[in-house]
């Protein structure tokens, strides 16, 4: 999350992320699940600008963004109403604080919706940590994760000012990962999207082995064909159940000259890790031309 602040706004370039490793362990009491998930930021961003309004009143105004859409088969959206994660943790914030204060918001949209790659969770922490600073509110930053907790699992992720964590529990807890060298993908998304609580509604946790640790020693070793060896995510046999477009990405994949592939989170984003920048770059070149709708080259965060 990169953020800057002139006398009059605050501005924030919010991250998205993959997930490179995702065991669904157990269902909880509760209906949650408890899941341990390798995931890494990557540099493609929304943009958040905050401004103050004197009304008290919050205003969201969201645009599309994109600029990779050449198929012009997928226009970014998001709701603009008290759904949205960024009105929830405007107000979550001033219900901690206890202000009334106001904020003009602007969103540019360029991470897909329902994509399972955390645009609306990195929206929601971007908007916490922005206006904790445009209303001087001081809150500490444990505080922030407490209330990101709230919002969603995913939101404590992008508090953490890690390029790439281990996220255990509901995905809350979160133990930075070293990163040793940069690592390129291909992302793309079908038309359609996927339903996270539907999407677990339909999952079984992990009967077969595959331990957090394994894909841990994989991402020590620096090696990306060893990382992509150790690719899993326990989502994707119940998300390619209920969305076909996921099991046509991976059959796309699998004729592709990548290193490895999967779906993203909860889908019905699918990425290719690649060994370079113009690796990924020729890869995504075959996928336009196969007319996929939403195209992407991105690399981890620094």
């Amino acid at each position: 999350m990169l953020c800057s602040q002139t006398t009059q706004t605050v501005s924030v370039l919010a991250p998205a992320k993959l997930n490179l490793f995702l065991r669904v362990v157990e269902r909880r009491s509760d209906g949650f699940h408890n899941i341990e998930s390798v995931i890494a930021s990557v540099n493609l961003y929304d943009t958040l600008t905050f401004s103050n309004e004197s009304s008290g009143h919050l205003e969201l105004v969201i645009q599309n963004g994109s600029s990779r859409t050449a198929t012009g088969l997928l226009r970014l959206e998001a709701p603009s109403g008290p759904e949205n994660l960024v009105l929830r943790a405007a107000n979550a914030l001033r219900k901690f604080s206890g202000i009334t204060n106001g904020a003009k918001i602007s969103l540019i949209k360029r991470i897909p919706s329902s994509a399972g790659l955390g645009g609306g969770s990195s929206d929601a922490a971007a908007t916490l940590v922005a206006l904790n600073r445009l209303w001087n509110l001081k809150i500490n930053r444990q505080d922030l994760v407490e209330i990101a907790a709230t919002l969603g699992s995913d939101v404590p992720f992008f508090l953490a000012e890690t390029p790439m964590a281990l996220c255990t529990g509901r995905g809350e807890r979160i133990a930075p990962l070293p990163i040793h060298r940069s690592m390129h993908f291909v992302i793309v998304k079908p038309t359609s999207g996927l339903s996270t609580p539907a999407v677990y509604r339909a999952c079984t946790p992990d009967r077969v082995c595959h331990p957090v640790e394994s894909f841990s020693k994989a991402l020590a070793s620096g090696s990306t064909e060893t990382i992509a060896r150790h690719l899993h995510n326990g989502l994707q046999v119940p998300a390619e159940s209920l969305n076909p477009e996921v099991t046509r990405l991976r059959h796309l994949f699998e004729r592709l000259p990548v290193i490895g592939h999967q779906m993203s989170g909860s889908g019905s984003s699918y990425f290719g890790i690649c060994a370079s920048r113009v690796h990924a770059e020729f890869v995504a070149g075959r996928l336009r031309s196969s007319r996929v709708p939403w195209v992407c080259v991105a690399r981890t965060c620094p």
